[in-house]
């Protein structure tokens, strides 16, 4: 599986919105070390959940309007959606099973 796709403030809406599949989207910016320790764990949630669950990635700093829109104060965020619409998030880090029981809850 290739790396987990890098949404911008052009493809965010589209991409999130007008998914069928449950979507999780790591906010995340460069310059952040938990966002570095947060991001294999992103990626291997990716390949378990793949079919069920669309994985993407947004950098703050060069998606700012999408970071301002969903009210970013802190990375790493997370947040899924369903239909296109929140459903959950959190900030910090989290470790494999803390993030596998997010996925979970949104899939159930």
């Amino acid at each position: 599986m290739a790396a987990v796709e890098e949404l911008t403030d052009h493809n965010f809406q589209e991409t999130v919105e007008g998914s069928s599949t449950p979507v999780l989207v790591d906010f995340s910016a460069t310059w952040c070390q938990p966002c570095k320790a947060l991001a294999p764990l992103v990626d291997q949630v990716a390949k378990e959940y793949e079919g069920k669950l669309l994985v993407r990635k947004v950098d703050i700093d060069q998606a700012r309007q999408t970071a301002i829109r969903f009210g970013i104060q802190g990375v790493p965020t997370c947040i899924f959606f369903k239909d296109g619409t929140e459903v959950d998030r959190f900030m910090g880090m989290r470790d494999l099973n803390q993030l596998r029981q997010s996925v979970e809850k949104i899939l159930d």
